[in-house]
């Protein structure tokens, strides 16, 4: 095992780290994440894992930490020597950024610029993978985005987003990092936090299915993104640290979905209207909201031989049935 590869993962419990935490452990890894310290300890993500006896402390270890508390960062740092950083935390709510804009930016922002300090002083330095979002373009008038365009964030998750990709370039140019942004667009999963507009929507469709009655109330259903199936994404992230240089990516499907398109995939893989469920409400408006958010891949294709291969049809399935699937567990549970 001492030959195995290492990898350092922040936000490893989230639904990205997940994913890129068994996509690593199936390569042969060693991977060390932080979380943070919480009277609960439930962390569903990764619960399969860490009740593996033969992965969790051997393979997979779990530290306590928080990006803003540099010494315990940087001890860590020091004693993995890990080969590979994947920096996948932060605040990634784009309405929430609204009512928390110091902490999305100290998280987000600040905490991305704290590790690389700490990066920048190690005798050897990983090689670091920053995530971005198609929010640091904001409500861009020219449709699909690529690496040149412009950044021009629309939101305050969008601005703390924007630093953290600019900042990893300054470090990468100036220090001869090896340090890459993966300009992530949206990517869901039945991972997914329930607060996001595709979980509500699965979960509702899943619990109508059901016989549960419900109705959902969302806020402007001709919204689009480019939505793609995170596993595939963090398949991504981890081709960007394998390539002999580093190199900022677009990670897209391509293909713009609006949240009323998203309401027909989800009902209409269990057979129902979702027009008979769902209800339109001017509170669940954000006040900017970005318009023709979709992504050119065609760059990730050509230098990681990466392309999305799940469209939103199917994923709204997968997720769909992944709900039903807990649904029925609970309740014979």
């Amino acid at each position: 095992m001492t030959d195995a590869p290492t990898a350092f993962i922040t936000g490893i419990s989230g639904q990205d780290g997940s994913y890129l935490t068994e996509l690593l452990l199936s390569k042969g890894y060693v991977v060390h994440g932080i979380v943070r310290r919480a009277s609960l300890v439930d962390r569903p993500r990764l619960d399969h894992l860490t009740a593996d006896h033969d992965i969790y402390g051997s393979r997979l270890f779990l530290h306590y930490g928080d990006l803003d508390d540099v010494t315990t960062l940087r001890r860590l740092l020091r004693r993995i020597q890990p080969d590979e950083f994947y920096h996948l935390a932060g605040q990634s709510h784009v309405g929430l950024s609204f009512e928390i804009p110091e902490s999305t930016c100290d998280f987000t922002a600040m905490g991305t610029l704290r590790i690389l300090e700490i990066i920048r002083d190690l005798e050897k330095p990983p090689r670091f993978l920053n995530t971005g979002s198609s929010e640091i373009f904001g409500a861009p008038k020219h449709a699909p985005q690529n690496e040149q365009s412009p950044v021009d964030p629309a939101t305050p998750y969008g601005v703390a987003k924007a630093f953290a990709v600019q900042m990893t370039r300054v470090y990468r140019d100036s220090f001869g990092l090896f340090c890459c942004n993966a300009i992530c667009y949206n990517h869901e999963s039945p991972r997914r936090g329930p607060s996001f507009v595709t979980r509500k929507i699965t979960q509702a469709a899943a619990r109508i299915s059901l016989g549960e009655p419900e109705r959902l109330t969302l806020g402007n259903l001709d919204g689009a993104r480019d939505w793609g199936y995170a596993p595939e994404y963090v398949e991504a992230m981890w081709r960007m640290l394998q390539v002999d240089a580093p190199e900022d990516l677009v990670i897209a499907t391509g293909t713009s979905t609006t949240v009323r398109q998203f309401l027909e995939y989800a009902f209409g893989c269990v057979n129902l209207d979702w027009r008979e469920h769902v209800a339109c409400d001017e509170r669940f408006l954000r006040p900017a909201d970005a318009k023709l958010l979709v992504g050119d891949p065609a760059r990730a294709k050509a230098t990681i031989g990466w392309e999305a291969q799940t469209g939103a049809a199917e994923l709204a399935e997968i997720m769909v049935r992944a709900d039903i699937a807990a649904l029925r567990h609970q309740t014979a549970g």
